[in-house]
């Protein structure tokens, strides 16, 4: 076997900076894959800006909305997934104490209808904010497998979560995630070997050397079989607070050469996707 990455830039569509700067790198070569958020406004215009450079994007299954941008509406009024005035809210905890699964499959189903009406048809969904994952109340592992076996789509869902999580999962976590792993197996639904990206803050990391150095150590760290990276690069104008600084580091680095030289020095193969 040989070691794989996908690159990833998440969060195609949040509002136009951010899509500024993805299809800037989807058309550099920097990234191998990204991911659309069909509920903001910016979405329409950003699928057609990625449909241009010949680029699918994995659905990003969006079930809250974001500080720092006006909140976002579900394409189908499921009302377990909104607050009063009809958003999502933005608060993960908030939607993992009140979500119901039928309310999730129905709105996952609308964004990716919204996607294959305007041409694009992804092969693979993931979950913007972790929000399927049941890290903050409620988890629809099992009913977005099922979903995904539904439609023919791979999930982003690790076979080995530690890179993700910096370290094992309560037990609690591992016994679902073990369970949510068989499951995808059994119903062919395809996973990469892990996933990791920066989980930290610029006040954390101190400078744009300590971001990169935690990703050259990912990198060097990634195991066997095709794994997935993703990062959220963007504009610091584009994303209030600290993590406009993050992420305008993050699209620093895929721009670096010590980065694509780390690459080649690594023998890691960058490709699309983790389901071919």
């Amino acid at each position: 076997m040989t070691r794989r990455v996908v690159i990833t830039a998440d969060d195609l569509g949040r509002e136009p900076g951010t899509t500024e700067v993805v299809v800037a790198l989807l058309a550099e070569g920097h990234v191998s894959a990204t991911t659309l958020i069909c509920v903001s406004p910016a979405g329409r215009r950003a699928a057609n800006q990625v449909r241009e450079l010949g680029v699918v994007p994995r659905l990003h299954v969006t079930l809250t909305s974001e500080r720092g941008v006006p909140r976002w509406r579900p394409l189908d009024r499921a009302a377990s997934l909104v607050d009063e005035d009809g958003t999502l809210s933005d608060d993960p905890f908030v939607l993992g104490a009140r979500g119901e699964a039928e309310d999730v499959v129905r709105e996952a189903d609308a964004q990716l209808r919204w996607m294959r009406e305007r041409g694009l048809v992804p092969e693979a969904a993931d979950s913007h904010a972790g929000t399927l994952y049941g890290l903050h109340g409620r988890s629809w592992l099992a009913e977005t497998l099922r979903w995904c076996a539904r439609h023919g789509l791979a999930f982003r869902l690790p076979r080995d979560p530690e890179p993700y999580m910096g370290g094992p999962l309560p037990p609690r976590f591992a016994a679902a995630h073990e369970q949510a792993v068989a499951l995808a197996d059994a119903l062919g639904v395809a996973i990469p070997e892990t996933i990791a990206t920066n989980r930290r803050t610029a006040h954390e990391l101190g400078a744009y050397e300590r971001l990169r150095d935690d990703y050259l150590r990912r990198l060097a760290a990634l195991p066997e079989g095709t794994s997935e990276l993703f990062l959220h690069p963007s504009r610091e104008d584009a994303v209030t607070g600290p993590d406009g600084i993050v992420r305008t580091w993050e699209a620093r680095l895929l721009r670096d050469p010590v980065w694509h030289e780390a690459l080649e020095r690594e023998g890691v193969e960058v490709v699309g996707d983790w389901w071919s």
